[in-house]
C-alpha cells in the first residue's frame, strides 16, 4: 500500500515566489535557459540548470556545475529568499489553465514503494539523463523538481484538499504563460494522519510525468543507503532520501493532450502514392466544409480545407500536400491489447515504419514529436516549411495509461504529454543529514 509522507517544506517567500517559479529543466534547450535566467535572474533555472553561471565553453555535467547549483540553493536558503517550515507538512498546489483547474497533494512517495511497485511506470528511462539528476540532487542535497504522479480518485483524500484550500494560500500567482499557481499548506495534525491512512489503502499509484527524475531520486537513494551501511550505520528506510518529492493528482484531475508527429518527408513516394499505400489500412477523406461567400454581390458555396482535431480514438487528423485529412484506422487494424491498440502504437505500426521507412523512432531523425500545447497550426508549419507529412494524434487516456502500467508494459515513445507542466523551485524537499531539523541548513 501507498506510503505518501509529510515532510519539512522549503518554500519561496510568497513575495518571491512568482520569480523564483520555473518550468522543469528538461524542457529548455542551453541557450534558452541561459536567456530565461537573464530575464529573470531569480528564476530556479539558473539552480536546475546551473550551467548557466559559467560559459558557453564549459562542460555542462562538470563537477562545479553541480556544486554551484547546491551553492545557490543554499544561498538563497540562508538569505531568506526560501523559508523552511518547522513542522512535518503536506502541501496543496493548484494549477488552473484556460479555466480548468487540477488540484494536486505534495508529498514524498516512499523509494520502496517505486522499488517494490506500488509506484507503476510506463516509461523507460534513459542511463546518461538519470545520470544528470543523480549529481544533481545527490550534490544539492535536496529534491527540487517534484515527480507528476496519479492515483485513481479517493473521496477522503478529494475532501481534505477541498476542506484545506479554504484558508488563506501560501502563494498566489499568474505565471507569464497565463496560467494560475497557488498553494496551501496542510499542517493540522488529524488531517495529516486521515490523508496518509487513504493513501495506505490505495494499492497503485502512477508516474504520469517525471520518470528521470524519480529514478535518480531512488538511485540517490539507494547509493545513501549503501553508504550507511559502511558505516555501520542502519539503512531502515526511514531517512529523508529514503522518499522523493511529489505532487500527486486524483485520474480525473488530469488532462492529456496529443503528442502529435512529423515525418520530415515521404520516403520517396509521391503524394499520391502515399495517399494509395496508407489508403490500405485507413479510411480517408479531406476535412472540408461547405463555406457560403458573397463578394460583389455574387454569393456561392464554396469548399474549405480546415485543420483536423481527432475527436476520438481510432481517428488521426493529417496534414499533406497543403491538405488536411481525416483518417480512420480499419477495424482489422485495431486492436485491444493495452501497447497494440494505442494510437501511437497503430500510427507507428501500420504507417510509420511500412510506408515511411522510421523503424525506430527513438533514433530516426527523420521523425520528430510535437507536443499538442503548440497547436496544429504548428505542424502545418513544419511541413510548409521543411517538407514531408503531419499526423495530429488523439491523446492517450489516463485510463489507457493505467491499463498500460498495470500490465507492467512500457508506452511507445512521446505517448503523453500533460499540460499544465509543475512548477520547479515552489516545493523543495532536503535530504542532507540534517533535513528533519525545523531550520535552513545545507545538505
Amino acid at each position: 500500500m501507498a506510503q505518501i509522507k509529510p515532510f519539512y517544506g522549503i518554500l519561496p517567500k510568497r513575495e518571491l515566489a512568482s520569480r523564483i517559479a520555473a518550468l522543469p529543466y528538461d524542457v529548455y534547450s542551453r541557450a534558452e535557459a541561459k536567456a530565461e535566467v537573464e530575464r529573470e535572474p531569480l528564476s530556479f533555472l539558473r539552480i536546475d540548470r546551473a550551467e548557466t553561471q559559467f560559459d558557453d565553453e564549459t562542460d555542462m555535467y562538470a563537477p562545479e556545475v553541480y556544486q554551484k547549483a547546491h551553492d545557490l540553493l543554499w544561498k538563497m536558503i540562508s538569505e531568506g529568499s526560501f523559508v523552511k517550515d518547522g513542522q512535518l507538512c503536506y502541501y496543496i498546489y493548484e494549477l488552473v489553465m484556460d479555466g480548468r483547474a487540477q488540484t494536486g497533494l505534495v508529498a514524498c512517495a516512499a523509494v520502496d514503494d517505486y522499488v517494490n511497485g506500488v509506484i507503476m511506470k510506463h516509461e523507460n528511462t534513459r542511463a546518461e539523463k538519470e545520470l544528470d539528476r543523480i549529481r544533481h540532487v545527490d550534490v544539492c542535497g535536496a529534491q527540487t523538481g517534484p515527480i507528476f504522479l496519479a492515483y485513481r480518485r479517493n473521496e477522503t483524500v478529494s475532501d481534505c484538499l477541498r476542506r484545506a484550500k479554504e484558508q488563506e494560500p501560501i502563494f498566489d500567482f499568474v505565471s507569464e504563460d497565463g496560467i494560475s499557481h497557488r498553494g496551501w499548506r496542510i499542517s493540522d495534525e488529524a488531517m495529516i494522519k486521515t490523508i496518509a491512512e487513504a493513501f495506505a489503502g490505495i494499492s497503485r499509484i502512477y508516474i504520469a510525468d517525471g520518470h528521470h527524475r524519480a529514478a535518480s531520486a531512488v538511485r540517490v537513494s539507494l547509493m545513501r543507503r549503501e553508504e550507511a551501511k559502511k558505516r555501520g550505520e542502519a539503512a531502515d528506510g526511514c531517512q529523508e532520501y529514503d522518499s522523493f518529492l511529489s505532487v500527486l493528482f486524483a485520474d480525473d484531475e488530469l488532462r492529456i493532450m496529443d503528442y502529435n508527429r512529423v515525418a520530415a518527408d515521404l520516403n520517396g513516394d509521391t503524394p499520391e502514392a502515399f495517399l494509395e499505400k496508407i489508403g490500405q489500412k485507413c479510411e480517408i477523406r479531406e476535412n472540408t466544409v461547405l463555406e457560403h461567400t458573397c463578394e460583389g454581390g455574387i454569393c456561392r458555396m464554396e469548399r474549405k480545407n480546415l485543420p483536423c482535431r481527432p475527436q476520438e480514438k481510432g481517428c488521426m487528423g493529417m496534414y499533406l500536400d497543403g491538405k488536411w485529412y481525416e483518417l480512420k484506422v480499419k477495424e482489422e487494424y485495431r486492436s485491444s491489447h493495452p501497447i497494440d491498440g494505442l494510437d501511437v502504437s497503430i500510427l507507428q505500426r501500420e504507417i510509420l515504419e511500412p510506408v515511411l521507412g522510421i523503424g525506430d523512432p527513438t533514433t530516426d531523425e527523420r521523425i520528430h514529436f510535437v507536443g499538442g500545447i503548440r497547436g496544429l497550426s504548428d505542424l502545418q508549419r513544419r511541413v510548409y516549411t521543411y517538407g514531408g507529412v503531419a499526423f495530429a494524434m488523439y491523446p492517450t487516456s489516463m485510463e489507457e495509461l493505467f491499463a498500460v502500467a498495470d500490465e507492467h508494459l512500457l508506452m511507445p515513445p512521446k505517448s503523453t504529454w500533460f499540460e499544465p507542466k509543475l512548477r520547479s523551485g515552489l516545493f523543495i524537499h532536503a535530504i542532507g543529514e540534517r533535513a528533519k531539523e525545523g531550520q535552513p541548513v545545507p545538505g
